[in-house]
């Protein structure tokens, strides 16, 4: 076969090439030590991007590529393989035997030849004329009759920058012995084609760019630079074979490359320096008429889509829209939450090319009508299961702002894309469906399945011990993931009473620097880390450093961890463990029963710590208010939204712990009948009231709201009276308080006896209340450990959702802090 030359790329190719060229540094250029007319990448060994360290063996001039070889290099941990010795031993006594890879020039001065080996230095004229004279290297090199000689020229393949062996070859000793070889394998290739594709000799460090069209040797030159300036390791041993590859297939640009069928490296490195060469003297004035949009023009990261939008009207006015809104977008990372907004006027788009006959092309037909056809289309599409209930409301809302918002544009004044859209095209507030009931409290993560989680942070940490790390600060700061992921090197400081604090900055609020307590637990964790990074990377400035670096172009520790790489390792970990099975409740024959079933690892990830971390305080106790500032919301409503109980939560709650519920004596009087279960709920409403302890049964006390009790509130001694396990603790707290109110009592000499008669606490309410902890108690005992979580976890949620505080002069008790997470100690 033939394969002819690429030919000159036209003229605004040309220009194209000569702006690249001019991209690429002076302080680049001298860097990789590039020369236009040898056209050779030099790779400097000290670099930590681009060069490694040497064998330890002596002699030894190859690089380490692999850090679990100890410090050698392929070859040599080959040979320390087979020669079953240890590595002392191996390093001291191997010697180079190998012939290294390179041609010198010869060693007399001014001779343009090439050395004949690199032993002797000198080429192959010069050789004979030692042997001959019978001197010493150093000596001959010195001799008057020893004159320089004028080289061959160079080699015609063209990737090769060595000199041809002889007047009568065309080519380097190396090329024309592989020229050879290919022949008397019968090979079929035309030698014009062969000097054209054939890859230069390999040397380490060096690539050679000879061959390659200039279009394409600077856009790997730019895309080099910038590459490297990201701080993404590149290798010689990997820019070789892709420059090979180039030269084998004869393309005039990066851009006429056939991805298809190349392998991972070769497929990384066309994208990754095509990614540079298309967004060189890219701005949003040259993105925004584009179907796809690269969000670095406009400050993101990934793309924007909406080359799915059939109706050209259609998509220019989604792109003026998302011109005027990625200034006004908050966070580090912006575009996903602008492409989920796209994304219904996608389903807009479909609606209105699958019900229209003209596919909506033209936006003075459209009326209501359209709008009603999109209404029913997502009804169908949630019936079907496509999607999902909540994103049907979710949709729906971000259309009719969006199309609010693209009106108030002037998008439908004359030369406009929506001009002469009905006003009639438009969704109405009635038009939004109504939220699903959201029958999960929040997205929290149940005790039980946080106490599995913790036990197997172990597997974790064994694959990578800093996603441990971020795991653990999640679980215990309740911070978003990418706060945790961005933290500063020095993020642990101390309050004035010398306990830890987080210093974090909320990106999502812009609200820098914000202050978090935290157990002293949590900032052993911070402290071991930072020790690991200041290991990892011991020359850098402690102010430049992060917390949790990236493992991947990071030279320097200054690039952080993101939510995503966390997110990634996060779900693998989660779906490596066993199923997580939760006490579930389910009707069996009728009969509501409690089985431990497994719990969908779905809505196990990152962000749902941090709803575990608010209804985890919630439960304990800590006012909203105080909750708000500890989540760093400004506003309560969105604190309220981050916990909550549904119906079937409490309901589940109230099942357990009126299952254990006593008289004033401790005998139980749950009733296990059905009817009566139900009715309990009805009971809880309107049947009864709350007063110290427990529940007052008695109607006019109830009627009066627990203000018209005849015995003084003296519940225990009333048959009205009921108790059950919620309120052991205030029950426990009582009997301290009645018994130290005794002491004092005894003990007080300043007054009457009749008045310390009648606040003396008396010995049969002190018996009684004394009996009935100690009956709930053994009734508690008598428990499973399976029984006993679960009656704890519905002690937690009746405790926390129990009607205001009972106050009249009885003693309370505040609910104990809460754990960082299930079996941790702060």
């Amino acid at each position: 076969m033939t394969l002819a030359p690429v030919e000159n790329l036209p003229a605004e190719q040309d220009d194209v090439t000569d702006a690249l060229m001019r991209a690429v540094t002076v302080e680049f250029q001298q860097f990789m030590s590039w020369d236009g007319e040898d056209r050779q990448l030099v790779f400097p060994r000290d670099h930590p991007l681009l060069g490694g360290p040497e064998c330890l063996v002596t002699g030894c001039d190859k690089v380490v590529f692999h850090t679990k070889d100890h410090g050698l290099c392929v070859g040599c941990a080959k040979r320390l393989k087979a020669s079953g010795q240890s590595f002392e031993e191996f390093v001291s006594t191997v010697k180079r035997h190998w012939r290294s890879i390179g041609v010198a020039d010869c060693r007399v001065p001014e001779c343009g030849r090439p050395s004949k080996t690199s032993r002797v230095g000198l080429c192959s004229a010069h050789l004979g004329q030692k042997k001959s004279l019978g001197l010493p290297v150093e000596e001959f090199i010195c001799h008057p009759s020893v004159k320089a000689l004028p080289g061959f020229g160079p080699c015609e393949v063209a990737s090769c920058p060595r000199s041809r062996d002889g007047h009568s070859r065309r080519y380097c000793m190396a090329h024309y012995q592989r020229r050879l070889l290919e022949i008397s394998k019968g090979s079929t290739l035309d030698e014009e084609t062969w000097r054209l594709t054939t890859p230069a000799i390999a040397q380490a460090g060096r690539v050679s760019l000879l061959g390659l069209p200039d279009r394409v040797v600077a856009e790997i030159l730019y895309g080099l630079q910038e590459r490297v300036a990201a701080g993404i390791r590149h290798k010689d041993h990997h820019i070789r074979p892709f420059c090979d590859l180039l030269r084998s297939r004869q393309v005039g640009s990066l851009a006429e490359l056939d991805l298809s069928g190349l392998g991972r490296m070769n497929a990384a490195l066309a994208k990754g320096f095509l990614k540079h060469v298309m967004r060189w003297g890219m701005s949003p004035e040259t993105e925004r008429h584009k179907d796809t949009w690269d969000g670095a023009a406009f400050g993101m990261t990934g793309y924007l889509h909406f080359e799915k939008i059939s109706q050209p009207w259609l998509r220019r006015a989604a792109q003026d829209w998302a011109v005027d809104d990625a200034p006004r977008r908050r966070g580090t990372n912006p575009r996903g939450a602008m492409q989920t907004q796209i994304n219904c006027i996608v389903r807009l788009s479909d609606s209105l090319r699958l019900n229209r006959p003209d596919q909506g092309t033209d936006p003075r037909r459209l009326g209501r009508d359209d709008i009603v056809a999109f209404l029913n289309r997502m009804r169908y599409l949630v019936q079907r299961g496509e999607v999902a209930a909540a994103r049907h409301v979710v949709d729906v809302r971000h259309l009719r702002r969006m199309l609010s918002r693209m009106r108030s544009l002037g998008l439908t004044q004359p030369g406009q894309p929506l001009h002469g859209l009905s006003e009639q095209f438009t969704l109405r507030p009635e038009d939004i469906p109504d939220d699903p009931e959201d029958t999960d409290a929040g997205r929290d993560l149940p005790l039980e399945v946080m106490r599995q989680l913790c036990d197997h942070l172990d597997t974790l940490g064994a694959g990578d011990p800093q996603a441990r790390t971020a795991v653990e600060l999640l679980m215990d700061t309740g911070r978003r993931p990418d706060e945790i992921c961005k933290l500063p090197f020095d993020c642990l400081e101390r309050d004035g009473d010398g306990e830890p604090v987080l210093v974090y900055d909320n990106r999502k609020a812009f609200r820098n620097g914000r202050r978090l307590p935290i157990a002293k637990a949590t900032a052993a964790l911070v402290v071991e880390q930072q020790q690991c990074v200041r290991d990892r990377f011991p020359k850098a400035p402690a102010k430049d450093l992060v917390l949790m670096p990236s493992p991947v172009a990071n030279p320097h520790g200054t690039k952080s961890l993101t939510a995503s790489w966390l997110g990634d390792r996060h779900r693998g970990w989660v779906d490596s463990l066993p199923d997580f099975l939760v006490p579930t409740v389910v009707e069996v024959a009728g009969a509501r029963v409690t089985k431990m079933l497994p719990f969908d690892k779905a809505k196990i990830f990152p962000y749902a710590y941090r709803h575990t971390y608010a209804q985890r305080h919630a439960d304990a106790g800590v006012p909203v208010d105080a909750l708000r500032i500890l989540m760093d919301h400004r506003q309560l409503d969105t604190t309220q939204r981050y916990y909550r109980v549904s119906e079937k939560r409490q309901r589940e709650a109230v099942d357990r712990v009126t299952a254990m519920q006593f008289d004033r004596r401790g005998n139980r009087v749950w009733r296990q009948a059905k009817v009566v279960l139900d009715a309990e709920h009805a009971r809880r409403a309107i049947g009864e009231t709350q007063v110290p302890y427990g529940t007052c049964t008695e109607p006019s006390n109830v009627a009066a709201g627990g203000q018209d009790c005849p015995v003084r509130f003296r519940c225990v001694g009333c048959s009205h009276f009921r108790t059950d396990v919620s309120y052991l603790p205030d029950l426990e707290a009582y009997l301290a308080d009645l018994l130290r109110n005794r002491e004092r009592l005894a003990a007080f000499t300043d007054a009457d006896d009749w008045a310390k008669g009648e606040a003396m606490p008396s010995d049969d309410e002190i018996s009684r209340v004394r009996r009935l902890v100690k009956r709930v108690r053994e009734e508690l005992g008598d428990l499973t450990d399976e029984d006993r979580a679960q009656i704890q976890q519905a002690v937690t949620v009746v405790r926390r959702t129990r009607a205001g505080a009972v106050s009249l002069g009885m003693p309370t008790v505040r609910q104990p802090r809460p754990d960082l997470r299930p079996g941790r100690t702060s």
